[in-house]
């Protein structure tokens, strides 16, 4: 397929241009840097806020990936953060339905449900968090993966465009990773509100590929996250220092995560292949 990878010189885009590249698609590939990028990819350096750069971009894609975007908080103005964000999403959403992608995969993160990044302290109103938990929001760029969403399902409604979108947490391998959970094993309470969640970068790219490729039809929000938290304490034991009283609707043993990727199992048939550096081997899947 003709695919076209939005923020391709970030972290995940980076992963993921290597794995659609070696599953055969043919690329464009788009950043507002310069940067490295297969000899046989089109490369379209540029900032999506730009109308006729997005237009020629989509055109002729098969399958859309959208990770153009403030990829974190930090912002000097949080109103412009969640002004970009939510009018790159819009452009190459509704661009991309308008010249006939029928896919389109686009990065979401675990912050749309309002947890990750609260201003106040918050917990969830039970674990395992699945996709229908309530939204929590308080923070601008929760609030842009929210519209993220919405924005899908207004491109599914008006030009039909077959969509997932993918909640990631933390995301990282090699020593992005391994700085993460050093920093997790120090001050667990300082990840309370993320849930201890985390993702190694080569699945993200890989359940990218699989939401790429998949036969499914309509518009999916899916959680995806490595089974296990960051922290090496035992679930059972974070929850009741830093979430106590919250109900848990399913059995949490060991160093199970608190995040259902249930739906995304049953949907892409796809489950993290990749453990924690301190982990032998790479679980199958």
């Amino acid at each position: 397929m003709r695919v076209l990878v939005t923020g391709a010189a970030g972290h995940i885009g980076g992963f993921t241009t290597r794995e659609l590249a070696a599953a055969g698609h043919e690329l464009t590939l788009t950043d507002r840097v310069p940067f490295d990028a297969p000899a046989t990819a089109q490369v379209l350096v540029g900032d999506l806020q730009d109308a006729e750069l997005v237009r020629k971009a989509v055109a002729g894609a098969d399958a859309v990936v959208h990770l153009g975007a403030i990829p974190h908080p930090n912002a000097g103005d949080p109103s412009t953060l969640f002004a970009t964000n939510c009018l790159t999403a819009h452009r190459v959403l509704d661009e991309a339905g308008r010249a006939g992608a029928h896919r389109i995969v686009a990065a979401s993160s675990l912050a749309a449900v309002g947890l990750a990044w609260s201003p106040v302290p918050v917990s969830p109103q039970y674990v395992p968090l699945d996709e229908d938990h309530p939204l929590l929001v308080r923070d601008p760029y929760g609030l842009s993966k929210v519209v993220l969403e919405e924005t899908a399902r207004s491109t599914r409604l008006r030009w039909g465009t077959d969509i997932v979108c993918l909640r990631f947490p933390f995301t990282g391998t090699g020593q992005r990773l391994a700085q993460q959970l050093a920093e997790v094993a120090a001050d667990p309470g300082a990840h309370r509100h993320d849930l201890w969640g985390w993702l190694d970068t080569r699945d993200a790219a890989a359940v990218i590929r699989r939401a790429v490729e998949a036969d499914i039809t309509g518009c999916h929000v899916l959680n995806v996250a490595a089974p296990d938290t960051s922290s090496p304490l035992p679930t059972s034991e974070l929850l009741q220092r830093h979430h106590p009283g919250v109900p848990a609707f399913a059995p949490l043993p060991g160093r199970a995560s608190l995040i259902d990727t249930k739906t995304c199992a049953d949907l892409l048939g796809f489950t993290p292949r990749h453990s924690r550096p301190s982990d032998q081997g790479d679980r199958p899947g």
